[in-house]
């Protein structure tokens, strides 16, 4: 024992470094992992919820795109509406009313797995720096986590965003598919138009990923308070995130109806330039109401449906893959 130390000391002062004890660096080990790992299951949970949520209400999208982009003396309402899906299934078949789903696909799976992967990490970031490492964030930091957790997804898939809304309201002859929509507005209008709209949609995003994941946990939180119940049901899931929905784009309906005219003006034959500019036009032709919040209605059952698929396939999924984890762990 007094040799071993003897020899320790003496190794030190030659300059030697010692090999850190084995405990340790197998604890470093297992904990990077679990970050890993706890990152790879937020990207996957995150993918599926917003594949699922997204197709779910695909149609009605495509509905809602039409009526804000589209300048007409129809106000909109749930008539016109079932009517625009009616004339659209009978002319163009079953199929079309998922056109352009294809283009929200390749933006919606990177957008939604970046935003609930990036909402866990800055929750982790902020919790720690709060001093509420694993727990409920209070009010301001949990705000703030959802805001900055939008933008981040909205800064790296926003191009995919505007092919999407590009195919949502022109005919299949138009553009063939998502890598032709690329090449014609690259090469006919510039790739700045690749990111045309995109200052409306940061300034939407703030408040709307802001006020969804805010509800979402606040409603949680409360629930679990009040039941004495960690884990809210299925269904209730839903309800929470179906007012996540409601109120996350209530606020941000008008920026989402400017960035939809700045994103489609190359095909209405409009030309947007800027913010107050969009929307001084389409108050003028339009009014307020019947322009700004042209298809807010649908948004209402189209968006508390899609939120809510959305947080409830993430919770569930995340749920799954840790008790599947657990399973592996233990038959070991």
């Amino acid at each position: 024992m007094g040799t071993g130390r003897q020899e320790q000391r003496a190794a030190l002062t030659q300059g030697e470094v010692l090999p850190l004890d084995s405990s340790r660096q197998s604890e470093g080990s297992y904990e990077g992992r679990k970050s890993a790992r706890s990152v790879v299951n937020s990207l996957f949970s995150g993918a599926l919820a917003g594949a699922v949520a997204k197709t779910a209400v695909a149609p009605l999208d495509r509905t809602k795109i039409i009526f804000q982009v589209v300048v007409s003396s129809a106000r909109f309402s749930a008539k016109e509406a079932y009517r625009l899906i009616y004339r659209t299934y009978l002319k163009n078949g079953f199929v079309s009313l998922w056109r352009g789903n294809s283009a929200t696909m390749v933006r919606v799976i990177p957008y939604a797995a970046i935003q609930f992967c990036a909402h866990e990490q800055y929750k982790g970031l902020l919790g720690g720096y709060y001093g509420f490492q694993g727990k409920v964030l209070p009010p301001v930091p949990r705000l703030l986590a959802g805001s900055m957790a939008g933008t981040t997804a909205a800064m790296v898939t926003y191009p995919l965003d505007m092919v999407r809304a590009r195919m949502a309201v022109t005919p299949k002859e138009m553009y063939s598919n998502i890598l032709h929509v690329f090449v014609r507005i690259s090469r006919e209008e510039g790739l700045k138009t690749l990111y045309r709209g995109f200052a409306p949609t940061m300034l939407g995003v703030i408040p709307y990923a802001g006020l969804s994941f805010f509800t979402y946990e606040t409603l949680k939180k409360s629930h679990a308070e009040r039941s004495g119940r960690p884990h809210p049901y299925s269904y209730e899931r839903l309800a929470f995130g179906a007012c996540a929905g409601l109120l996350g784009q209530s606020a941000s309906y008008p920026l989402d109806v400017v960035r939809r005219r700045m994103q489609t003006a190359g095909v209405t034959g409009h030309t947007y330039g800027t913010i107050l500019g969009t929307m001084k036009e389409i108050v003028s032709e339009e009014g307020v109401i019947r322009g700004l919040y042209k298809g807010l209605s649908m948004n209402w059952v189209k968006g508390p449906i899609a939120v809510g698929i959305s947080f409830t396939t993430f919770d569930l999924t995340q749920i799954l893959l840790k008790k599947l984890h657990q399973m592996g762990y233990t038959a070991r």
